[in-house]
């Protein structure tokens, strides 16, 4: 055994925990074809984040297993959207609301786009909005349209096999449903032939011979249909097993609070057959009030803000990150996964091969993490757009050109991304929270010895050598603990409770500009000017 076969099968990271599940089930049961992931995706509201969440998780694991069996074995990534499903609840957060209300019941891909974008349906945009962010991502993944799957006969095989085995998929779900649901439920949802709409209704007769059930109709009427062609849609826990069924679907996640779904759709996929993938749940992201995200609500954060405010990466490592811990999901965690992000990168190139295994960019960027640019923290970006009061990048730029001349946006195109997002975020996140205070007698007399001991160092001071006097001066004057002289500086120079490390902001900032934010804020101007 090689040394970097011995160190792939010692990995603990859990997307090769995960991925060792796969070989396991592959040597269990063989089969030819590749092996088959599967994400799902209910475009009834806007995308959110932790849609997302399980089309990279998935990704992860998709890549540790073509890893561990040195891509041997060929893989299939499906993004399924469930946009057949019926229209139950118009979301609060689109437009066109009266208009919706007039279509609800029909299917997701049969109600118009309140968007107005072009496209043939609500589904249709939403399921745009999908592809278009797992394509920014670079995702190798095929989508699949239910409706399509539906109406071009893919499903029939199975959908036959769950009307032959109808009983025993009702002796699975009945126990999970309430009385009054037990006495209407079917499996097969019905698409009524007078108004379209997905229905919620018995199944009064079967017709094994001719593939059709026969079902009360909207007007009263009996009306029998196939259950094949697109004629019928099937209740979502059968629907999961089955899409498991006839995809042959090996490997999908899903959150903590399908659990019990998960269980009794495995039990109807193996009762039409079929064998259910393997997987795992992981906890919900939350809001910051501790609420469930959700799609309706709208209460999380768009794709398109996250992106808004910070590379595409940053989210990649959020979602890698603790997968079956519960996650505040809110603007605020934004700064931070930037700088872990960053952190990962430049630990990267001096770590072992085992090390890198476990280092979250190994997964971010499927084994090949580009090279670390330069040193310089989002949270570093964000003072230096504050004090330096600058609402361009250009203006940022002249500040990070002196500290490293080297660099420049050609040469680090990621952290010219990084500029661009620290404006967006301090306009919008930052700015509006800063809050200035006066120094205590104590804070101005330790503040104007630093500017004093700054004006004895060199212009191009290393940043260590600066945050040395930092520390030297709040240990003469007294300050203890000590990061409460820093969390003095913050506030009194930048109008916050904490920022970067003090000596790099000002190497970067430059020392005589430095020495006047602190004569500014000592003449009580940044107070004023607040």
């Amino acid at each position: 055994m090689s040394d970097s076969h011995a160190l792939l099968q010692a990995a603990r990271a859990w997307p090769f925990e995960q991925a060792r599940l796969l070989i396991e089930r592959r040597k269990r049961a063989p089969k030819d074809g590749p092996v088959v992931f599967e994400t799902g995706y209910g475009p009834s509201g806007l995308p959110h984040i932790g849609t997302f969440g399980e089309v990279a998780r998935t990704s992860m694991v998709r890549h540790a297993f073509r890893t561990l069996t040195d891509d041997k074995i060929p893989t299939r990534l499906i993004a399924f959207s469930d946009d057949m499903d019926g229209f139950r609840k118009v979301p609060g957060n689109v437009p066109k609301q009266e208009m919706l209300r007039e279509y609800l019941g029909k299917p997701l891909s049969e109600v118009p786009d309140p968007f107005d974008m072009g496209h043939p349906s609500f589904a249709h945009h939403n399921n745009a909005r999908l592809r278009a962010f797992l394509d920014s991502f670079g995702f190798e993944y095929e989508f699949y349209s239910s409706t399509e799957q539906y109406k071009s006969g893919a499903f029939d095989e199975t959908l036959l096999k769950m009307l032959e085995r109808f009983d025993k998929v009702m002796e699975i779900m009945l126990p999970t449903l309430g009385e009054e649901r037990r006495a209407t439920y079917s499996p097969f949802l019905p698409i009524s032939p007078t108004t379209g709409r997905v229905l919620q209704t018995p199944t009064l007769e079967r017709n094994l011979a001719n593939g059709t059930i026969v079902f009360q109709d909207e007007d009263g009427r009996k009306a029998e249909t196939p259950v094949t062609g697109g004629r019928v849609k099937v209740q979502w826990k059968p629907d999961w097993a089955l899409r498991w069924t006839a995809l042959g679907v090996d490997y999908e996640m899903a959150g903590k609070d399908l659990i019990d779904s998960v269980k009794v759709s495995s039990a109807i996929c193996r009762a039409l057959g079929g064998a259910p993938p393997e997987g795992f749940n992981y906890e919900l992201f939350l809001d910051e009030n501790g609420e469930k995200i959700s799609k309706t609500k709208g209460n999380g954060i768009a794709v398109e803000d996250w992106l808004k405010y910070a590379p595409a990466e940053s989210l990649s490592l959020y979602q890698f990150h603790k997968p079956k811990s519960a996650k505040k999901l809110y603007f605020d965690v934004i700064p931070k996964t930037v700088d872990d992000y960053l952190s990962f990168l430049h630990a990267y190139p001096g770590q072992t091969e085992a090390e890198r295994l476990e280092n979250a960019v190994w997964h971010i960027h499927s084994g090949n993490p580009p090279a670390p640019g330069a040193d310089i923290s989002f949270a570093l970006l964000l003072n230096l757009v504050s004090a330096a009061n600058v609402e361009s990048k250009e203006s940022l730029w002249r500040f990070i050109s002196k500290y490293a001349p080297a660099v420049t946006p050609q040469t680090d195109p990621f952290l010219d991304r990084l500029v661009g997002h620290a404006l967006a975020y301090y306009a919008d996140f930052v700015k509006p929270k800063k809050v200035f205070r006066a120094p205590t007698d104590k804070e101005r007399a330790a503040l104007e010895d630093l500017s004093t001991r700054f004006a004895a160092l060199p212009a191009d001071a290393r940043a260590e050598t600066i945050q040395n006097e930092v520390y030297a001066v709040g240990k003469e004057h007294g300050f203890e603990p000590l990061r409460d002289w820093f969390k003095a500086i913050y506030e009194i120079l930048l109008g916050q409770e904490q920022g970067p490390r003090f000596g790099s902001f000002v190497a970067i900032f430059g020392i005589p500009e430095t020495r006047t934010l602190i004569e500014t804020a000592l003449r009580g101007e940044l107070v004023r000017a607040a």
